[in-house]
């Protein structure tokens, strides 16, 4: 199992790993100076759980690294973790399909704590086992998902937006390691999780 940290700036690239090893001290950090590495780290470890990348790579401005990365790997999670400012790529990277976005000037403790909810869990022992652990928020989606709502629809109802629902799904089927909506209302019904009505 392997994560890739792709920055061209060293000394980031370098700070970026040093956090997920110690989030994550059993996996493989591969740091990657630009995109054209990402091949051959692939080849060497395999398809990564995690990508964090910096927006700003060579020439590259704007959110084509996220498009390529998703491209080249559609179901893992992107975190951007960039220089470049928010109000103007995330966005605009969210809809290139990246699953969170960190300024760099963020605190040590939101960058860890961002990073952790994203990292994968080498245990998968709890995976699929325990739906009572499920967040509140979490069994409101399964009930809205057993009714046939979109992502859209659950955002309108519970005023969040579609991104977030995407998130919240992503962690959910990741947690009772499901691949479909179809799987997770299955689940949901044989372990009774549709009794909770969906508040806000």
């Amino acid at each position: 199992m392997s994560i890739f940290v792709i920055d061209e700036h060293p000394l980031m690239r370098e700070a970026i790993a040093a956090t997920l090893r110690r989030l994550s001290p059993a996996m493989v950090v591969a740091e990657l100076g630009s995109l054209d590495a990402v091949d051959p780290a692939a080849i060497e470890h395999g398809t990564p759980e995690l990508i964090c990348v910096e927006l700003l790579l060579g020439g590259n401005h704007g959110v084509s690294a996220v498009h390529q990365l998703k491209r080249r790997f559609a179901t893992v999670p992107v975190v951007v973790l960039s220089s470049a400012a928010p109000d103007r790529y995330e966005k605009l990277a969210f809809d290139a399909g990246a699953q969170a976005y960190i300024h760099k000037s963020a605190s040590k403790v939101e960058i860890s704590n961002t990073l952790r909810d994203f990292m994968p869990h080498e245990q998968d022992d709890h995976a699929g086992l325990p739906p009572e652990k499920l967040s509140k928020r979490q069994k409101q989606l399964l009930i809205l998902l057993d009714k046939g709502m979109s992502n859209r629809d659950i955002a309108e109802l519970l005023r969040i937006s579609e991104h977030t629902v995407k998130v919240h799904l992503w962690r959910m089927f990741r947690r009772l390691n499901v691949k479909s909506r179809s799987q997770a209302s299955h689940l949901a019904r044989t372990h009774g999780l549709l009794e909770l009505q969906p508040n806000r």
